[in-house]
């Protein structure tokens, strides 16, 4: 069984920044792919960031691309998602989800509101 267990979230002005982690309780670098979701009051959960096992392929939203910057530190089995310049409409609980083989896990979910 693996855990996924995001933290980082909370309250910013727009404009302002924020580091999401995801801590997993098994190795990373075992996963085909790892990636933040985000899910908004009334609207689909949507993929915002994912890296690969190797870490040589990104993909981002084209509305967070040049904003936020997915990373990882596998010796701390970490995902990251840096969020810089954010806006309103970033709003959303964000999750953290990773991919072995045809087997998908989900964190809790971390909240993250934009707002002054």
């Amino acid at each position: 069984q693996v855990q996924l267990v995001e933290s980082g979230g909370g309250l910013v002005q727009p404009g302002g920044s924020l580091r999401l982690s995801c801590a997993a309780s098994k190795s990373i670098f075992r996963f085909n792919v790892m990636g933040w979701y985000r899910q908004a009051p009334g609207k689909q959960r949507e993929l915002v960031a994912s890296i690969t096992s190797g870490g040589s392929n990104t993909n981002y939203l084209a509305s967070v691309k040049g904003r936020f910057t997915i990373s990882r530190d596998i010796a701390k089995n970490t995902v990251y998602l840096q969020m810089n310049t954010l806006k309103p409409e970033d709003t959303a609980v964000y999750y953290c989800n990773a991919w072995l083989f045809s087997e998908g896990y989900w964190g809790q979910g971390t909240q993250v509101t934009v707002s002054s």
